[in-house]
């Protein structure tokens, strides 16, 4: 049984469940700010942005990229359903920057098309900036 000053943080993508362990805080990317929680916060449901997932338990911290999907909090468990989550120690930083600049070398044509870039722009210098920080 998880205690009063511990989270069940369970982190699902469609293909499996990546992380389902007992932590003392999680932050990660909602579509429109950062959310923190700790014991005792309040039950919700918010859509997830692009980011970085960090937890501190008793064996240490961790991180993933997540982009996009779903969280919720009930009770001391917080559940992310993501459509795709990397560890931290996984990413390829060489992949990462290659990304980010054929990114940039994109023109758009449209309204769409510049939405399309600016929020591929935002995920692919996020998982950048996660990968120079774990190396």
């Amino acid at each position: 049984m998880i205690a009063a000053t511990e989270l069940r943080l369970v982190l699902v993508t469609p293909e499996t469940t990546l992380f389902d362990e007992s932590v003392r805080s999680v932050t990660f990317p909602l579509f429109d700010g950062q959310m923190g929680v700790l014991p005792g916060h309040t039950p919700m449901v918010g859509r997830l942005g692009a980011g970085e997932l960090k937890f501190e338990g008793s064996g240490g911290s961790g991180s993933y990229f997540i982009d996009g999907g779903f969280a919720q909090i009930k009770g001391s468990v917080i559940s992310i359903l993501t459509h795709r989550a990397t560890g931290a120690e996984e990413i390829d930083l060489d992949e990462a920057e290659k990304k980010l600049a054929d990114v940039q070398q994109q023109i758009p044509i449209g309204d769409e098309a510049i939405e399309t870039k600016l929020a591929e722009l935002d995920r692919a210098r996020r998982l950048r900036d996660i990968g120079r920080r774990r190396k």
